[in-house]
């Protein structure tokens, strides 16, 4: 049996406006320096850009794919024997399986800046997690290539 190739390739990076926090982070590290002279407020300027940067870079890096009969959702991979029907969640049902209607046990991939989500049923019996919720800015593209998935 030949393996199939990538169906559904999403990355879920940060918006924009999260990197001019990162550039007005490294400004603010350069005031804070700015008594102590030239060199300190540059490195202040460098160092806090770069490292509020890093940190929006890490978190906006999240992918979602469905790839050789598995969903890898960040460092998770399962593959889709082990997957129910997947629910296409939007904006205000996407807030509520994050907030009230979330169980402590499901697998999530949250990001705060993608308003919509996909719901998957776990069926595994062996495994305690009663649903993956994704964030997605594609989730018919994200479901269809779960279907196609678990069709091959």
């Amino acid at each position: 049996m030949q393996l199939s190739t990538a169906h559904h390739d999403e990355r879920l990076t940060a918006p924009r406006s999260w990197w001019g926090i990162a550039v007005m982070t490294g400004l603010a590290g350069a005031l804070m320096l700015l008594p102590l002279g030239t060199l300190p407020l540059l490195a202040g300027l460098v160092g806090g850009t770069a490292l509020a940067g890093l940190v929006v870079s890490s978190y906006g890096s999240a992918r979602v794919r469905v790839v050789n009969g598995a969903l890898a959702v960040g460092d998770a991979r399962i593959p889709v024997s082990a997957l129910g029907e997947a629910e296409i969640l939007d904006a205000e049902q996407a807030r509520a399986w994050r907030t009230y209607k979330a169980d402590t046990r499901a697998f999530m991939l949250m990001r705060s800046y993608v308003p919509t989500a996909v719901r998957i049923e776990v069926t595994d019996p062996a495994d305690p997690t009663p649903y993956v919720y994704v964030s997605t800015r594609e989730p018919q593209a994200l479901v269809s290539a779960l279907r196609a998935a678990r069709a091959a």
